[in-house]
């Protein structure tokens, strides 16, 4: 049965069929959209809770805690972390990738309400959630700054017309306002005074709230008329704030301007922001999981003229970093490698062929079977992606594999005399079955990555399905148009009239095909030599494999740095501004820097007052000499000449299965339901590693020698004088924790009245001297009355010597007559991962290892610490889904091998012959292997593909071999030697034509710079190093092989016919 003849025999048909496939495929090309890679995001929320002035301690307990037990109840959760710092509590809740993240969400919402009625009382706003993943880098980050307006003017304005509109985008997750600039009204109390008045900071908070209100009062409906009621009973100016009045003494008025300074200030005073070292409000956007980034920074944009627009003159609003520059000119650089593979792959062609006419009709198959692939694509909800368009071009060699494969063997046909149709008809038939089995086998070697799991079975996905329809589309092109235009244009040309070039052309592939043969002559000969060479390539394929490196995914180059800057854990808000200051001059002195965001203060990435963020866009590939790494370098370098401040740097990737932000690029925990463990085991661990020559960048995010005034209350005295250890704490609240005692409600937005003491006040401890507490009237009246009526003289005296040391002549307690204050440390920052308490140590790797040998050197120092049993380490991030893909590295090479076995043995019906293709593939994984140890590239996932397509590749040639030893055997009635000595002389121009074109068409992605290289190179040297020494060894290792396989056949049948012999002389 010849599948091409009708083709063949309908040119119009066939024609137009193409045309079809070619107009629907264009068509569907212009709505493909652009990512840098394929959307793989781990379904991420985080749960934010803020309650200024709270320690450590009491955001872990009192709120985390009854959060995470609420949340970890939720079906589909993988991971729970959270951090609780002063103020901040974060909870991030990672979940498996078969949840949808909108039910998630819902599961969320419901366990947060059900943990309210847990949570504090006085809970300034309630926990919030983003459907985000907090270790995901803005895709654009913008800075709004003014000569002329203050910040806060600044940040309401952007809060209120910028940062509500970049919300309701399309595909932005969440919207951060670094500066901590949102207006206020700041109360800011005189201590003494208030008390020398009688007065208590919480008679100023109740003052406040109950002097602005905004409720509703109702109205009048009359006859004909209705009416509302209204009032004056809201504040909204420092001034009537100031002229509120707490008591009237003597007559007179004591107004709250009287004994407080009252002015508009930021919500919360120890948060900043810097754009390029000048103050700004920095607005970071990030996009929810799935969404296209290209697609959401291009609405931005679209929206940023309107936004500007909205703003005074005076507020200018710039781009600090756009994340899609480098995705642009990542995917340029590949569509670039892509038309020159296409170019490189017809070139080759040309050399072999001769023939304009013989070139151009499998050079067709290139651009149908790309275009009608972009269908597929759209129909599948694809991008074009650095992996996408990767599969593309990869399969520019192989599309044109079996086109090839078609037209040399009717050339092959009609150099014999026979007519252009009958050649193409009964060429199209003898080919038919060889391309067909070379198209399915090359597809089951894609199968197994279709079932991988996790984030690489979702990153490669979309990579194994548009390469396997493009294969699929070729098969078709080739068993159809390719055909077809064989028999209408390909002629037979005598030698005398072919161009000098043909002709020598021919005399050296002659040449080739007769070295060739005698070379082939001589390996038959010496069949045992060569079989041990192959056994040979067995061992070094293993031998290889152990001493390649091994990583996750290459690092890239995105133009973007991410740091992490740590200072003295008792460092003040002013001096850690100073040094972050100086940190980011120091950084904008590079000459590759283009702009630095900068950042500190707690928020929801920032998680204790001693560290910061920095944001460093690099300028464009061309106008830079070095690479991230190398500028990193440079950069950690230079910021050796700011003291009391450590920098880490590492590279923003587009692939982030993180989920929070760390020191450095990899990351794992300890935890233990024993905190205690951690703190005295961590800090050793982090030690040891940090003397190991493969780390650098070795932090902990332990955090426990802040400094802690601690206030011990003395009970039984502060009974006796109607104190209870709510009016410390309350008063404690209202002097240093920036209290939100009353909202301001307007149309647009809400605004907090802060309550505190002087700044002057806040400088340290000794301010507890200025703390007043006011007695209970109840008990300081009965333990007055007591005192006199059963104290003796001289008891009497002492107990007025003991009122005049505690109390004022007012009746105020002075906190420290009934506390002692202790200055201890303590924890910054809580950190728990499953509501266990943990630890995350972060590093980055030197130059010359890999993410193999930190696991292996951290593995070794555990087990010469001998950590306690209770202590768990687990690796998180890149490291963590690095150890997964290792595991199942060897199963998924094993299952494509399986895979492709059964597929060739239903094709052969046989169970030799399939041995004998995939005994090429250790030639091909000795290739791949030593080419990236010599150019000391790890073995990646990326890499891990390409090892998976050279199985795919490399049987080619065995198949096309075998195909025609098995015809000769059978119709010519060859001996097995006779038949594939023949079979490999006919199929080695075919052999020679498609190995050039898979490696060139791979040439491009190994040669690659620029934007997005570190990608494609693992996956060009694989295939290019692969291919050059299977080439070599396959061409005299596969007829060995067949003949012994053979042989072994022949001696299984001779013992199966002796064994029936006897069995009937036996009866």
């Amino acid at each position: 049965m010849n599948p091409s003849r009708l083709f063949i025999l309908r040119p119009v048909a066939t024609i137009l069929l193409m045309a079809g496939v070619l107009i629907a495929g264009l068509f569907a090309y212009r709505f493909l959209s652009t990512s840098a890679l394929p959307q793989v995001d781990y379904p991420t929320i985080q749960v934010t809770t803020l309650y200024p002035g709270a320690s450590p301690d009491v955001m872990a307990s009192t709120i985390t805690s009854p959060l995470e037990r609420q949340l970890g109840q939720m079906s589909g959760l993988s991971q729970m972390s959270s951090t609780s710092s002063g103020g901040s509590s974060i909870i991030t809740l990672t979940f498996s990738l078969d949840l949808s993240l909108d039910v998630a969400e819902q599961e969320v919402q419901a366990a947060i309400n059900a943990a309210n009625n847990l949570l504090p009382t006085d809970l300034p706003t309630p926990p919030t959630y983003k459907k985000v993943n907090p270790a995901d880098s803005a895709v654009i980050t913008l800075a709004a700054s003014s000569d002329t307006l203050p910040l806060t003017q600044v940040q309401d304005l952007v809060n209120t017309r910028v940062a509500l509109k970049l919300s309701q985008i399309s595909g932005v997750g969440m919207v951060t306002l670094a500066g901590g600039h949102q207006p206020a009204i700041r109360v800011q109390m005189n201590p003494q005074a208030l008390a020398a008045h009688g007065l208590t900071l919480e008679d100023v908070n109740t003052l406040i709230g109950n002097s602005n209100v905004k409720g509703s009062k109702g109205g009048f409906d009359g006859r004909y008329h209705s009416v509302t009621i209204d009032a004056n009973d809201q504040l909204r100016t420092a001034a009537e704030y100031g002229n509120l009045i707490l008591t009237y003494q003597n007559g007179a008025a004591l107004r709250l301007k009287d004994i407080a300074h009252i002015e508009q200030g930021p919500e919360n005073s120890f948060q900043s922001a810097w754009a390029n070292n000048h103050p700004a409000i920095v607005i970071g956007v990030q996009r929810q999981p799935g969404a296209n980034v290209i697609q959401v920074v291009d609405s931005i944009k679209a929206q940023l003229p309107t936004l500007q627009a909205a703003l005074p003159d005076g507020v200018k609003m710039t781009i600090l970093s756009d994340r899609t520059q480098t995705i642009r000119a990542s995917i340029s650089d590949v569509q670039f490698e892509l038309m020159l593979s296409i170019a490189l792959v017809v070139m080759v062609t040309f050399l072999f062929l001769r023939n304009v006419a013989a070139t151009l009709i499998p050079s067709v198959a290139v651009p149908l079977s790309l275009v009608g692939t972009f269908g597929v694509m759209y129909l599948a909800g694809f991008s074009l992606n650095n992996l996408s368009l990767m599969a593309l071009t990869i399969a520019t060699g192989f599309v044109i594999d079996d086109a090839i494969v078609v037209v040399e063997n009717i050339s092959r046909r009609l150099e014999a005399g026979e007519p252009p149709l009958e050649a193409a008809l009964k060429g199209s038939q003898q080919i038919g079955f060889t391309i067909i089995s070379l198209t399915f086998s090359l597809i089951a070697v894609l199968i197994p990555l279709l079932f991988m799991g996790d984030v690489v079975g979702r990153l490669f996905r979309e990579f194994a399905i548009t390469l396997a329809v493009s294969i699929l589309v070729s098969m078709l092109v080739s068993l159809t148009l390719t055909p077809m235009l064989c028999a209408y244009l390909l002629h037979f040309v005598p030698p005398e009239k072919q161009s000098r070039f043909a002709r020598k052309g021919g005399e050296v592939f002659d040449w080739l095909i007769r070295g060739y043969d005698r070379l082939l002559t001589r390996v038959l000969d010496h069949q045992k030599l060569t079989l041990l060479a192959a056994l040979a390539t067995f061992a070094l394929t293993a031998l290889l494999y152990i001493l390649v490196p091994k990583g996750f995914f290459p690092t890239q180059d995105t133009g973007l740095i991410q740091g992490v800057t740590v200072a003295t854990q008792d460092v003040s808000f002013t001096e850690m501004a100073k040094r972050q200051q100086a940190l980011s001059a120091v950084i904008m002195q590079n000459p590759a820097v283009e702009s630095v965001s900068s950042t500190i203060g707690i928020d929801g990435n920032n998680t204790s007052l001693n560290s910061g963020r920095l944001q460093i866009n690099l300028k464009p590939f061309g106008q830079r000499d070095d690479k991230a790494g190398a500028i990193i370098k440079q950069l950690q370098q230079a910021a050796t000449r700011v003291v009391g401040i450590q920098l880490y740097l590492q590279p923003a990737q587009d692939l982030t299965v993180n989920d929070q932000v760390t020191p450095s690029q990899y990351q794992f925990t300890l935890d233990d339901a024993n905190s205690e463990d951690l703190v005295t085991w961590s800090p050793k661990l982090v030690a040891a590693l940090q003397k190991r020559p493969e780390f650098n960048g070795v932090v902990s995010n332990l955090q426990d020698q802040g400094q802690v005034a601690y206030v011990e209350l003395n009970r039984d005295k502060a009974a006796r004088l109607g104190v209870t250890a709510a009016d410390v704490d309350t008063a404690l609240y209202s002097a240093f924790g920036q209290r939100l005692v009353s909202t301001i409600f307007t149309q647009s937005n809400q605004y907090r009245v802060v309550l505190e003491v002087a700044p002057q006040y806040q400088q340290s401890p000794a301010a507890f001297d200025d703390v007043y507490l006011k007695p209970s009237a109840s008990t300081s009246s009965t333990a007055s009355d007591s005192t006199s009526a059963s104290s003796s003289p001289d008891t009497s005296s002492a107990s007025t010597a003991t009122s005049t040391a505690t109390t004022t002549s007012s009746g105020m307690v002075r906190l420290t007559a009934i506390a002692t204050i202790h200055q201890r440390t303590g924890s910054l920052m809580h950190m728990r991962l499953n509501q266990f308490p943990a630890v995350m140590i972060s590093f980055n790797l030197n130059d010359g290892y890999s993410l193999e040998d930190a696991q292996n050197a951290i593995t070794k120092v555990t087990a010469q610490l001998q950590l306690p049993s209770a202590i768990t380490l687990r690796y998180q991030g890149e490291t963590s889904a690095f150890q997964s893909a290792t595991s199942n590295t060897l199963w998924l090479i094993l299952a494509a091998l399986l895979t492709m076995y059964v597929v060739l043995g239903i094709l052969y019906e046989s169970f030799i012959h399939p041995v004998t293709i995939l005994s090429t593939l250790p030639s091909a994984a000795v290739g791949a292997l030593l080419t990236l140890l010599l150019a000391n590239t790890a073995f990646s996932l990326i890499a891990l593909i390409g090892v998976i397509l050279l199985i795919g590749i490399v049987k080619k040639n065995a198949i096309m071999m075998i195909d025609f030893a098995l015809e000769a055997e059978n119709k010519q009635h060859l001996s097995p030697r006779e038949a594939i000595h023949q079979a490999c002389l006919l199929r080695f121009r075919p052999i020679l034509m498609t190995t050039m074109a898979a490696l060139l068409g791979a040439l491009p992605l190994m040669l690659a710079s620029g934007s997005g290289a570190e990608l494609r190179q693992p996956l060009g040297l694989v295939i290019v190093g692969g291919l050059i020494v299977s080439q070599v060894l396959t061409l005299f290792s596969t007829p060995v092989i067949y003949l012994w396989f053979d042989g072994i056949a022949q001696r299984g049948n001779a013992w199966v016919k002796r064994r029936q012999q006897q069995a009937r002389s036996g009866q």
